[in-house]
């Protein structure tokens, strides 16, 4: 039996080490458990605190909303406390906070919603204008962000509509969309840089940037989900409040819901527990709150939360297993990886036995050695990825993974591209097997010729039998040199079915736009945006090979870093024989101007497609505007004139309906398409 000594010491223990986390969370933003163990080590600490109250730190984390930690940025106070949101994690911890709120159920609506995983800002407004926008912080005092909030779009500076308050304080969640985080990521892989473990680290490392600049360069958005203090206006609901920041140009969710009974608000949270990965943010949970204003005043609040709301937080998506062996693998430019190799476990629906730890640094930082136990996070379709291991269950076997200094397919001795660069890679790009493999099989793929049959077996086969050296033979291969693969043999010694599909696909491929050729070729940092800036301002790959670098920076979508490594790549003489070859079998080098019979009803036009379409492809869509006179884009802008939605649509949309521009779905874009007004 625990002795009052037991309890003192553990309490402590657990202030300190929650508060550790907290100063890791909101100063680092480097958390090292995931949110769902801390809010086990809080509610442990909630329970301690309430049978000992007398050993309770005066500073206890179940006191303090947030981390409460100075950083460099300027602090000031909120009008009104900044509260948090108490936690429940199950139906039944639900039905006791309904029945302790609740005398009547016929004399309460509820409001729901779902929790957005972001960054907490107060925005402060007086006559209308943004005058200061800060974090949580404490939930008294907070940092000042008001520069970097400034950059994000769906942000307004100043107030629109009709009956604007005299001052106004503003409480949302900035969040960075999942879509966008991802290819934000990958880019800074490719450039050797960390990166960032979750989109809420990357919207909060990206708002405490000392530079605007910066911060304007990512993709941020915000919700807003209540407000603080306020003079000049009034309402009865908490949905009335929603409705009166929308009408002033404020971005409030499309995912709430006022529901009558216990059993809409159960579905509510059903439902986005099942849908989770279908929101363009992250999200860990559902809000319930109560919708009259009258009923919150009554219910009032605790020292940190609301008594009138609850956050119903979704298990974590992570699970544990062993960490069997850290390999590595090297990739089409050369970059070697390592990945975990793990005793098989089920997470988000599917079961996984690899999991990225991207490079020797991440290895380092995380702290994994190979036989930990470990913990694995894997969100909707995102490779999975090693969080860090579970120490408690170290049992002094574990070995410590030493990253390679030869490439474990050709031997060459590993190094660093350049200075800075996190990375290693593989020199040998011209005949180490992985890149080659790698750079076939991409070739092939949709994102660059989209070439049938020519998968990964299919690369591995004509390597390993001796059909190709390198990619610069891949168009000049022939029946004849195919049957020397088993991989197109039939039974029978024949050529198989897929040896004819697979040299027609090799002739359609020839003449593909010529921004899809420079995909294909595979140059560091250029992919299929930069490439068609290049096939549109150069014309052909002979104008591109001959330009600058200060000639190829001055494209809109290249600039430096892509430049210099399209010039690196030319400078390479067997990269010129890949060119030559190509040419000389047939494959179109220039962006000829092809017959179009199109008629231009999107002339002048400029749209965006987001999700999956039924009758286009992604890159598809993309030619059927331009070959219609548009101009597709990759990003929402004021000057957007439509946004074509499709199935699972990322960010684009949300950032659509926050400025204002219309949207459409296939069957309205088809009806542009026809010249009529959708």
């Amino acid at each position: 039996m625990a002795t009052e000594s037991d309890a003192r010491r553990e309490i402590a223990q657990l202030t300190e080490e929650i508060r550790d986390h907290q100063f890791r969370y909101y100063v680092l933003d480097k958390p090292i458990i995931s949110d769902g163990d801390f809010d086990l080590l809080l509610k442990k600490l909630e329970k301690l605190e309430s049978k000992y109250p007398e050993f309770k730190d005066q500073n206890s984390p179940t006191e303090l909303v947030g981390g409460g930690f100075s950083t460099h940025f300027t602090q000031y106070d909120h009008i009104e406390k900044m509260m948090s949101l108490d936690n429940v994690f199950g139906a039944d911890e639900l039905e006791t906070w309904f029945d302790r709120i609740e005398k009547s159920e016929t004399n309460n609506s509820w409001l729901c919603e779902v929790k957005v995983d972001g960054l907490a800002i107060n925005l402060l407004y007086q006559n209308g204008k943004l005058i200061r926008a800060l974090t949580r912080g404490n939930g008294t005092t907070g940092e000042d962000v008001t520069l970097n909030i400034k950059t994000i779009v769906s942000i307004p500076h100043e107030l629109s509509g009709k009956n604007i308050p005299d001052l106004l304080e503003v409480r949302g969640e900035v969040f960075f969309p999942v879509e966008a985080f991802n290819e934000f990521n990958d880019a800074l892989e490719e450039e050797g840089k960390q990166r960032f473990a979750n989109p809420r680290n990357a919207a909060a490392g990206s708002l405490r940037q000392k530079d605007p600049r910066v911060t304007a360069s990512r993709p941020l958005s915000m919700v807003v989900h209540g407000i603080g203090a306020s003079s000049g206006v009034s309402f009865t609901q908490q949905s009335e409040a929603y409705k009166l920041l929308e009408a002033w140009g404020l971005p409030i969710s499309n995912r709430f819901k006022v529901v009558k009974s216990r059993k809409e608000v159960i579905e509510f949270i059903n439902y986005y527990e099942k849908h989770r990965h279908d929101v363009e943010h992250e999200i860990d949970g559902a809000v319930v709150k109560v919708n009259e204003i009258s009923a919150q005043e009554e219910l009032g609040f605790t020292s940190r939360a609301p008594k009138w709301a609850i956050a119903f937080k979704y298990p974590p998506e992570e699970v544990t297993t062993r960490l069997l062996d850290i390999k590595v693998s090297v990739g089409r430019t050369g970059r070697v990886t390592p990945f975990a190799f793990m005793e098989p476990v089920v997470v988000a629906g599917s079961t996984v036995t690899n999991a990225t730890l991207h490079n020797q640094e991440e290895v380092e930082r995380k702290g994994v050695l190979i036989g930990d136990i470990v913990v694995i996070r894997k969100a909707g379709d995102v490779i999975p990825e090693v969080l860090g291991p579970v120490v408690e269950r170290r049992t002094g076997n574990e070995k410590k993974f030493v990253m390679p200094t030869t490439c474990p397919d050709c031997g060459s001795k590993l190094r660093a591209m350049s200075e800075g660069d996190v990375d290693l890679r593989c020199p040998n790009a011209q005949s180490c097997p992985a890149q080659l493999r790698e750079r076939i099989y991409y070739i092939g793929s949709r994102a660059a010729l989209d070439i049938d049959v020519l998968g990964y077996e299919a690369a591995t086969a004509m390597l390993g039998d001796g059909l190709l050296e390198d990619e610069s033979g891949l168009f000049d291969l022939t029946s004849k040199e195919l049957a020397r693969s088993a991989f197109f043999i039939k039974k029978d010694g024949n050529l198989g079915a897929n040896a004819e599909k697979f040299l027609q696909a090799l002739e359609e491929a020839k003449n593909r736009p010529l921004w899809r050729i420079i995909v294909a070729l595979s140059i560091r940092h250029v992919g299929p945006t930069a490439a068609q800036a290049l096939a549109k301002n150069f014309g052909s790959l002979e104008k591109i090979q001959a330009a600058s670098i200060d000639e190829l920076a001055l494209v809109d979508g290249v600039g430096g870093i892509i430049a210099e490594s399209v010039v690196e790549w030319f400078s390479i003489d067997w990269h010129k024989e890949i060119v030559k070859k190509w040419g000389s079998a047939g494959v179109s080098l220039v962006d000829a101007p092809v017959e179009n019979n199109s008629p231009q009803t999107l002339a002048g036009l400029t749209l965006v497609v987001t999700g999956s379409l039924v009758d286009f492809t992604r890159d598809g869509v993309s030619e059927v505007i331009a070959a219609h006179g548009g101009k597709a884009s990759s990003s929402v802008s004021k000057k957007t004139d439509y946004v074509v939605v499709g199935d699972a649509p990322g960010s684009k949309a949300a950032k659509a309906e926050e400025l204002g521009v219309p949207i459409l779905d296939e069957a309205g874009f088809k009806a542009l398409l026809n010249g009529k007004k959708p």
